[in-house]
């Protein structure tokens, strides 16, 4: 599985595409997860000793994995990159990641990581 638990992910269809959100579990039997904010379902439980009001409760839903891109390249990742870059004395940095990633992101990431050369350069 290429996502873990307390991973940052973006939902990239369907009913959440755009939600962005923490891994909180991982279900590699069925292909399944459960994101922190996204797939929010109803269950309705009857009164119990645990639980003596009952009522409606609401908890996060597990989704598929073809949902979600896992969106791991960070400032910190980025600044690392680029103390790596300084002390190998290159100018070239690769970026990697998915094919789906939104432009906007990798347009972020690019920035975070021509900010970090120039810090690490200049400090």
């Amino acid at each position: 599985m290429h996502v873990h638990k307390n991973d940052t992910v973006v939902i990239i269809s369907g009913n959440f595409k755009g939600k962005q959100g923490k891994v909180l579990k991982v279900f590699p039997e069925t292909n399944r997860v459960i994101v922190e904010g996204v797939n929010i379902v109803k269950r309705h439980t009857r009164a119990s000793q645990k639980n003596p009001q009952g009522g409606i409760l609401q908890k996060e839903g597990a989704i598929h994995l073809t949902l979600i891109d896992p969106e791991k390249v960070t400032v910190e990742l980025a600044t690392q990159v680029a103390r790596v870059a300084e002390s190998c004395e290159t100018t070239a940095l690769m970026v990697g990641g998915s094919t789906l990633i939104s432009a906007s992101h990798l347009d972020d990431v690019v920035k975070a990581i021509k900010d970090a050369v120039i810090a690490v350069i200049n400090s």
